[in-house]
């Protein structure tokens, strides 16, 4: 764990200088994601911002056909609260794929790179070189290329 938070360390300084400046963290269920991202927030003294929690809880107030128009705001306020500088990091972004929202989620998460660094942990998997979320035939399935983003995989020991 201490060698792979030196290198997401490493990679959260380089990638800066990037046009777009979106790591996600990559791994199958347990593989360590979430207690890395912690780790790296506790060394730079901040707090990762839970997408889920933080978001859900304001769009259940909001009808659901204005949901869709509110999200990218909440997400804009609750960001802009949880970044440390110009460093974001984000966790249970699940909400992100509800279709009822009618977003792209990784076209959300690279434009709130364009500002800052962010650290997202994808929720889905990386195969052959694509992102996806959920499996094909889902009614939340997704399917993306590496464009604009920096892939950081962490393997499960075993």
């Amino acid at each position: 764990m201490v060698r792979m938070l030196e290198k997401l360390a490493q990679l959260v300084d380089e990638v800066g200088a990037l046009h777009s400046k979106l790591i996600l963290l990559i791994g199958q269920p347990g593989s360590g994601k979430t207690a890395l991202l912690a780790a790296l927030a506790n060394q730079r003294d901040m707090k990762v911002m839970n997408v889920g929690a933080t978001a859900g809880s304001r769009l259940a107030a909001i009808p659901q056909r204005q949901r869709a128009l509110q999200t990218n705001v909440i997400l804009r306020e609750h960001a802009d609260e949880c970044a440390n500088g110009d460093l974001l990091l984000l966790d249970n972004i699940e909400l992100l794929f509800d279709q009822t929202l009618k977003l792209d989620p990784l076209d959300l998460l690279k434009r709130h790179a364009h500002s800052r660094r962010v650290v997202a942990i994808w929720p889905g998997e990386l195969v052959d070189g694509r992102l996806t979320y959920a499996q094909m035939g889902h009614q939340e399935y997704q399917d993306y290329g590496l464009d604009g983003l920096v892939p950081f995989e962490i393997k499960k020991k075993g």
